[in-house]
C-alpha cells in the first residue's frame, strides 16, 4: 500500500495549528477594517493571459499551469510535442495565481462600474509558486493584500505604514520597514549609463541580502553591464547614514536625473508624514530593495522581523500601470501583502500566541445516559446562544475517558450531570486547572465559563 504523503512545499495543520492562524488573520482583517478596507475574492486559477508577463521572466517561470480538461494532447503536431515553448500554450490556458495583485488589477476592469474609486479592498487568500521549498518559502502560502487603487495621493503610503505599524505591535513582533523608490532605482540606471537595463539591475540588487554584494556584481556583470558601470553603482549601494543623510547624498548623485529627483521628493514626503503621525515602527531607507516584480513604480515597501532569521514578512508598493495591460489607463494603485506563513512560522519561534484562542471549547458535558444527555441539551443550547463555545461527550462512556477528551483538548471547565444535579436543576462545574468542584446554576455557570 502506498505511503500518503503532500506535496513538497505544502503543509496540514492541526485544529491547534488553525487555530493559531486563525488568529493571525482575525488581527489583520481587524486592522484592514480599522481603514476602511473591503474585503473580495478571486478564483484560484486564471487564465494564463491573466498572469504572464506581469512577474518578469522569473516569475513567468514559477507559475502553477494547469493541464486543459480532455484529450489535450490531440491534434498536436510533431514540432509542437517536442519544444515547450509551443506545447504549453497548446495544452495550458490556465494557471494557478502567483500573487493576489495582478488578479486584483483584471478584477477592478472587469468590476469598474460597479465600485467606487478610490477602490480600497483586501483579500486574504492563497497563492501558488513553483519555486524550491524552503525555510520560510512554500509552494503554497496564504497572502494578505491590502490595495487601493485610484488615487495618486501618498497619503496613502502613509495609511499602508501605518496598517502594518498597527497589526505588528498588535501581533508583538518587533520589525523594521525598509523603504525604497522605483524612480530612484531609475534615476540611479540612467547616471551610471544603463537605462535600458533597469529590469537586470533590480533583479540583482534585490538579491543583496540574500547573496551578498560580489555575487550581485557578478549577476550584474552576466547580464551585459559593464565593467564602468558596476564601478558607479558601488558606493550607491554601500550609502550609510540616517534616512536624511541618504536622501542628501542620493541629492548630489541624481542632480541630473529628473525621474530619479521625483522619486527622492515623493521619499520626503511620505518620510514627513510618518513623522507628522508619529509612527513607531522604525523605518529605513534601503537603496538594495528593488522587489524584482515589473509593475511596482514608485514606492516600494519590504517588512523583516527584527528578533528572527527569516526572510521578508510583509513586502509591496504602488503600481501606477497595472490595469493598463488589461485596458484600463490611468488607474495608479498601491498595495502590501502580509506573508501569512511567515509570520505564521515567527511567531511560532518567538511563542507568542495568546493562551487562550476564541476557537477553543469552553465547557465539556459529560455524558452519563439517555436521561442526563436530555437534561444537558437545553443548557448546551442555551450557553451557545449566549456565545459560549460547548459540547457534549456523545456517548455514555466511563468518566475517565471522558476527563481525557476534556484534557486534550484543553477544555477548561467540565460539567457532571447525575440524579442529584438533575433534581437540583443545576450541573456540577469542574474547573480542569485547580480541580474545584461546585453545584451551579445556569446562570452562575455562565459567570464561571465566561
Amino acid at each position: 500500500m502506498q505511503k500518503p504523503s503532500i506535496p513538497k512545499g505544502t503543509r496540514d495543520f492541526t485544529p491547534q495549528e488553525m487555530a493559531n492562524r486563525n488568529y493571525i488573520f482575525d488581527t489583520i482583517k481587524e486592522v484592514f477594517r480599522l481603514y476602511g478596507f473591503q474585503q473580495i475574492e478571486t478564483p484560484a486559477i486564471e487564465n494564463l493571459s491573466t498572469l504572464m508577463g506581469k512577474y518578469g521572466d522569473e516569475g513567468d517561470k514559477l507559475l502553477f499551469k494547469v493541464l486543459n480538461s480532455g484529450d489535450f494532447l490531440a491534434g498536436l503536431s510533431e514540432d509542437e510535442l517536442r519544444s515547450s515553448t509551443k506545447l504549453t500554450p497548446k495544452i495550458s490556458e490556465k494557471g494557478l495565481r502567483y500573487d493576489l495583485t495582478v488578479p486584483f488589477a483584471r478584477f477592478v476592469v472587469q468590476n469598474r462600474d460597479q465600485i467606487s474609486f478610490p477602490f480600497k479592498r483586501f483579500q486574504i487568500q492563497p497563492v501558488w509558486r513553483a519555486d524550491r521549498p524552503q525555510r520560510g518559502r512554500y509552494r503554497e502560502f496564504y497572502q494578505c493584500d491590502v490595495d487601493v487603487v485610484g488615487s495618486d495621493s501618498l497619503l496613502n503610503e502613509l495609511e499602508l505604514i501605518q496598517i502594518v505599524d498597527d497589526v505588528f505591535r498588535r501581533l508583538k513582533i518587533n520589525i523594521i520597514v525598509k523603504i525604497n523608490h522605483r524612480k530612484i532605482l531609475s534615476g540611479i540606471a540612467e547616471i551610471i549609463g544603463q537605462t535600458d537595463k533597469i529590469t537586470d539591475i533590480t533583479v540583482a540588487i534585490d538579491k543583496m541580502d540574500k547573496i551578498g554584494l560580489e555575487k550581485v556584481n557578478e549577476e550584474l556583470s552576466s547580464k551585459g553591464i559593464s565593467a564602468e558601470a558596476i564601478s558607479n553603482l558601488q558606493p550607491i549601494l554601500k550609502l550609510t547614514g540616517t534616512n536624511d543623510q541618504k536622501i542628501e547624498q542620493l541629492r548630489l548623485v541624481l542632480s541630473d536625473s529628473e525621474i530619479g529627483m521625483k522619486g527622492i521628493s515623493e521619499l520626503e514626503t511620505i518620510f514627513g508624514f510618518c513623522k507628522t503621525v508619529d509612527v513607531e515602527t522604525p523605518i529605513e531607507l534601503d537603496l538594495t530593495l528593488a522587489r524584482g516584480l515589473n509593475y511596482y513604480t514608485g514606492a516600494i515597501f519590504e517588512v523583516k522581523a527584527l528578533d528572527v532569521e527569516m526572510g521578508s514578512i510583509t513586502g509591496g508598493g504602488r503600481y501606477d500601470n497595472l490595469t493598463g495591460v488589461f485596458g484600463l489607463e490611468g488607474v495608479s494603485g498601491v498595495g502590501i501583502s502580509f506573508g501569512a506563513d511567515r509570520i505564521y512560522d515567527v511567531l511560532n519561534q518567538l511563542n507568542l500566541y495568546p493562551e487562550t484562542s476564541a476557537e477553543q471549547t469552553r465547557i465539556l458535558f459529560v455524558s452519563f445516559g439517555e436521561k442526563e444527555l436530555i437534561y444537558c441539551l437545553s443548557w448546551l443550547k442555551y450557553l451557545r446562544s449566549e456565545g459560549i463555545n460547548a459540547e457534549i461527550y456523545p456517548e455514555p462512556v466511563k468518566m475517565k475517558k471522558q476527563m481525557t477528551y476534556a484534557d486534550n483538548k484543553q477544555i477548561p471547565f467540565v460539567a457532571i450531570v447525575g440524579e442529584i444535579e438533575m433534581n437540583a436543576g443545576k450541573v456540577m462545574l469542574k474547573n480542569m486547572e485547580t480541580g474545584n468542584q461546585s453545584l451551579v446554576s445556569l446562570v452562575e455557570l455562565i459567570e464561571n465559563v465566561r
